[in-house]
């Protein structure tokens, strides 16, 4: 195509259509950036370990939750309904051969065990031997260690209760 007929067309239909008819240099070639890892926060209850440390965070001090401690642990990671109390939490836990009585600290997220009554207690492990529960000083809260407590049970897979 003639420069002339380029002008015509750029004076007919306007400069856009005289471009479009053109001819283009080639592309230049750009390179792409690496891809980056995606950070995505945890939120409460989102069924990760992270989150449901985050839902515990988010309740420290609220004492509504009494008395309910396997309800909050199982909120804690987005479900509810799934135990009907802590310890038969953790003999479904000792069942399925998820259960550790070895001492070993806990890992994020894990669900850790007292036999403290009939119902028994349960709370979630923050990785570093302490544990977010209800019942801390009266309220949701963190303690250090899991001695805050009597009667140590041990600790489970940190996972969604009653998903693997």
């Amino acid at each position: 195509m003639n420069i002339r007929r380029i002008a015509r067309l750029a004076g007919a239909c306007g400069v856009g259509a005289a471009l479009a008819l053109a001819p283009l240099a080639a592309p230049a070639v750009l390179a792409e950036p690496a891809p980056q890892a995606v950070q995505v926060a945890a939120a409460p209850g989102d069924g990760t370990p992270q989150g449901a440390i985050e839902w515990y965070k988010a309740r420290i001090g609220d004492s509504s939750l009494e008395g309910y401690c396997e309800m909050a642990a199982e909120n804690a990671y987005g479900t509810t309904g799934v135990w009907p109390s802590a310890i038969a939490h953790w003999n479904g836990a000792v069942s399925a051969g998820k259960a550790h009585t070895d001492g070993s600290t806990p890992p994020k997220g894990a669900f850790v065990y007292w036999n403290i009554s009939q119902y028994g207690h349960v709370g979630i492990a923050d990785g570093n031997g302490g544990f977010y529960a209800t019942s801390v000083g009266g309220a949701i809260g963190h303690a250090d260690d899991v001695s805050y407590y009597n009667n140590y049970l041990g600790w489970s897979d940190p996972q969604v209760p009653g998903r693997g």
